[in-house]
């Protein structure tokens, strides 16, 4: 851009600035040729014509800023007119960014993108973030309010002060009053303003204030420098904590995952001493029920995408349930009491039931979508909680105390628990043992089934899902102790938090290896596990 161009931007620019109102609304010529002066010249010149078109305060101003930010503002070569572009086929289609009106299409070759750097993003930046403070809209203020506190310029501390004495919100008040303190520190403030904004900082806490004091610590005054180090400290020590916390999250989220995967092989195994090696590929169909269900929904009742999980949970139950009921049935029922054939066998029948999901599916994985409601994370305190894990969690808890219920005040229930006890004298008195057993193989592949709905929010849905479970699921079972949900809790969450806490140090593989050594060593202590059952699995 040449001195004849930049003077009428910078004239302009200046009128702007002393003139025209916030949020005021430019005529279209002015506009359009202050957005089409955005791809001439160097990067310093394009800053200052983003300047004059920030200090309009159109509001159309600012997508135009964001795109240009973003790297995705395009102009037009032959005539030189800035344009909002999306693909179609083979070509674009233009937008004009002032009127919103169409302007055809072209081929890629006719649009040039407007090149930025690190600096103009850093600029621009801090223009959209002057031009979005005082907005009527809170997300738009919000963001404005973190961009200002993320890129911490000087220059809006003017602006800044004048949109905190309006804003009425305490969250964007907060993150306004911090960005304030950020930018203190890098201004020509005496000591006890800096220190007064480095305590403001450390008040607020967390990852972004140890950044913030970390990179003012370099440059403060000597006599500044140690109640800066000082409140780092603090916040270091503070993080520890809620990194232990953190930790401690993580391994009850992953504890709540096993727990739902093995709490169906507790009960077949600890009823019917058989070792289900299919197990996880009941907890795979689960996650492929959930994936037809969504597919269904898609195709057919879009609307109730939000409700595909309600949907999928009865369905991929039940479906789970008549294949475990068929397994025993035709499989099952003749191996009891042969522990080393029921593995064989039921490996093999895993083997065919990935081979047949193969050919039904096709090998590759399959993505099952998130609703909005356990989509996105939260904070709580200092932890960082995503909401698929927080309701898996919960979930986790329900199937649990269902599955007490059912054991506890129903006569199945009742049924299952005097067959593990010793299932001689329950036939004695008059149980039908085959009955229960189908049942019980029918109850505990159903939950799998509903793992399965869990597991598909967090993982890709392929036919080695349940491969990945069924190790650790036998694992929570034998250390938690055979047969007893209350040990299988206790398991799944003692191995998720131990888990969690190695793995920082040995890595995941070798933290896995380190659980299996130390539950091989403690079974060689307590063999029946944690909480040991009474009756049937004791005299055998």
């Amino acid at each position: 851009m040449n001195a004849g161009r930049l003077i009428p931007i910078i004239a302009l620019l200046l009128a702007l600035a002393f003139g025209a109102p916030a949020q005021a609304q430019t005529d279209d010529a002015t506009l359009t040729a202050l957005v089409n002066a955005l791809p001439l010249g160097n990067f310093k010149e394009r800053e200052v014509a983003a300047t004059a078109l920030a200090a309009t305060g159109d509001p159309r101003a600012v997508p135009v800023l964001q795109t240009l930010t973003d790297g995705e503002l395009y102009v037009i070569e032959a005539s030189g007119q800035v344009v909002f572009v999306e693909a179609s086929g083979a070509g674009v289609l233009a937008t004009d960014p002032v009127t919103a009106s169409s302007l055809g299409e072209f081929v890629k070759g006719d649009v040039e993108k407007v090149k930025v750097n690190n600096g103009l993003r850093r600029a621009l930046r801090t223009l959209i973030g002057q031009m979005t403070l005082l907005s009527e809209d809170r997300g738009t203020r919000l963001a404005a309010a973190l961009s200002v506190l993320r890129d911490a310029n000087p220059d809006t501390l003017e602006l800044l002060d004048s949109a905190l004495a309006v804003e009425a919100d305490p969250e964007i008040k907060t993150v306004m009053d911090v960005a304030r303190a950020a930018i203190v520190l890098k201004t020509d403030a005496s000591s006890a303003e800096k220190a007064a904004a480095a305590q403001r900082i450390a008040e607020w806490g967390g990852r972004e204030a140890i950044t913030i004091l970390t990179g003012a610590l370099a440059e403060a005054p000597a006599d500044l420098r140690p109640a800066i180090a000082a409140a780092i400290d603090s916040l270091e020590r503070t993080r520890a904590v809620w990194s232990v916390l953190q930790n401690v999250w993580y391994g009850i989220s992953l504890g709540s995952v096993l727990l739902l995967a093995a709490i169906g092989l507790a009960i077949t195994f600890g009823v019917m001493g058989v070792i289900n090696m299919a197990h996880g590929e009941m907890v795979m169909l689960g996650a492929y029920t959930t994936f037809v269900v969504q597919e269904v929904i898609r195709g057919s009742f879009p609307g109730l995408f939000e409700y595909s999980l309600a949907i999928a949970l009865p369905l991929a139950f039940l479906v789970t349930a008549l294949v475990g009921v068929a397994i025993e049935r035709s499989v099952i029922r003749w191996l009891y009491g042969r522990a080393l054939e029921t593995l064989l066998a039921t490996w093999g029948l895993s083997l065919i039931i990935q081979q047949a999901v193969r050919t039904a599916f096709g090998p590759t994985n399959k993505q099952v979508g998130n609703p909005q409601w356990m989509s996105g994370s939260f904070e709580l305190g200092g932890l960082d909680i995503t909401y698929n894990r927080f309701w898996i969690v919960l979930f986790a808890i329900a199937v649990f105390l269902a599955l007490l219920a059912v054991l506890n005040r129903t006569p199945l229930g009742l049924q299952m628990r005097a067959v593990t006890q010793n299932r001689r004298m329950a036939s004695a008195m008059g149980i039908r043992t085959p009955f229960v057993d189908a049942m019980t193989f029918g109850l505990g592949s159903g939950i799998a089934g509903l793992a399965g709905v869990a597991l598909s929010q967090l993982d890709n849905v392929s036919p080695n899902l349940g491969q990945n479970y069924i190790i650790d699921s036998f694992m929570v079972v034998v250390f938690g102790g055979v047969g007893n949900l209350w040990g299988t809790l206790v398991g799944a969450l003692s191995i998720g938090v131990a888990n969690k806490f190695l793995e920082p140090y040995a890595g995941a593989v070798v933290a896995k290896i380190l659980i299996l050594v130390l539950i091989i060593l403690f079974i060689q202590r307590r063999p029946r596990g944690l909480f040991a059952l009474k009756g049937r699995a004791v005299e055998q």
